[in-house]
């Protein structure tokens, strides 16, 4: 059965964001707007399936959580299905304390999640959701749902400090440690943000959990290839927990195809802008060096 089915009408259609902006790494966060804090589109179905899959079938690599985290967890969950029930309520239906996502013609019990509350939360939505809280060296990711990682495993960052999640990332430790640091003190409940990362991948694939699967192929980029290339990008959300004081990120993932960018020659442009100038390790940090030269005649082709 199709989702659109489902979906109020006219369907609300998954959004386009093509991000691309000269490489000067920073926080770039913008103020967020609640009523817009998740996005629930045309693909609420597909996506709701795959994590219940991950969930069912390889827990162990999208799912951790530490004692002392199920109070956040909780508030979690709560704020999602109040937010839910209010901006969806043809998609999500509250009655008798149990929550049903009509696309999914799926209704659950949340006392049946006590133990692991932020796992309910992350199989309503469309995004993965990651709870951190103050320890000792910072900021700690104390649970996490995250069923669509960007070639990272939610194991291997689990109980870490902020600064070593994002060790990978190239002049993290000289750029943004200190100002993320300084962000996650000082972020207060009224004053949520969000921001956007994108990559250039080979496969439409949402799960990328295997840090250690190839690039993408460094064949030619040519009309009759668009097909076998996408853009991959990351719409984070950050904002304070009223009640813990926890904070809490949300990643949602939007894949398209790369010939999006023959509708949108702006967005050609600025990426070609993009990685003309973007320092190496960035290039390899994206994935995107072995591909930069084809990737960029390809670009010029659609100006």
């Amino acid at each position: 059965m199709a989702t659109k089915n489902y979906l109020s009408d006219p369907v609300v259609l998954m959004q386009i964001y093509l991000p691309f902006e000269k490489t000067n790494l920073k926080l770039g966060l913008q103020p967020l707007d609640l009523t817009t804090w998740l996005q629930v589109d045309e693909q609420l179905l597909g996506y709701g399936q795959t994590k219940a899959h991950l969930l069912n079938h390889r827990r162990e690599d999208v799912w951790a959580s530490s004692p002392g985290s199920e109070g956040a967890q909780q508030e979690v969950l709560d704020l999602v299905i109040e937010f839910l029930c209010q901006q969806h309520p043809n998609l999500y239906h509250l009655r008798d304390g149990k929550i049903t996502v009509v696309p999914l013609q799926q209704t659950w019990d949340p006392q049946d999640f006590a133990a692991c509350p932020l796992d309910l939360a992350a199989r309503l939505i469309q995004e993965d959701l990651c709870v951190m809280q103050p320890g000792s060296q910072g900021y700690l990711l104390t649970a996490g749902c995250v069923c669509f990682p960007s070639h990272w495993q939610l194991r291997s960052k689990w109980g870490q400090p902020v600064a070593t999640i994002h060790d990978p990332v190239p002049d993290y430790e000289a750029k943004l440690h200190s100002p993320v640091d300084n962000f996650l003190t000082k972020l207060t409940v009224d004053r949520p943000g969000y921001r956007f990362n994108w990559s250039l991948v080979d496969t439409p694939e949402l799960f990328l959990g295997d840090v250690d699967s190839p690039a993408p192929s460094s064949k030619s980029i040519s009309p009759d290839l668009e097909g076998s290339h996408w853009i991959r990008v990351e719409r984070q959300t950050l904002r304070r927990l009223p009640q813990t004081q926890a904070v809490l990120f949300t990643i949602r993932i939007y894949v398209y195809p790369l010939s999006i960018l023959r509708d949108h020659p702006d967005a050609a442009q600025r990426l070609a802008t993009t990685i003309e100038v973007m320092p190496e390790a960035m290039q390899q940090y994206k994935r995107i060096d072995s591909i930069r030269a084809d990737l960029l005649a390809y670009l010029g082709s659609l100006a």
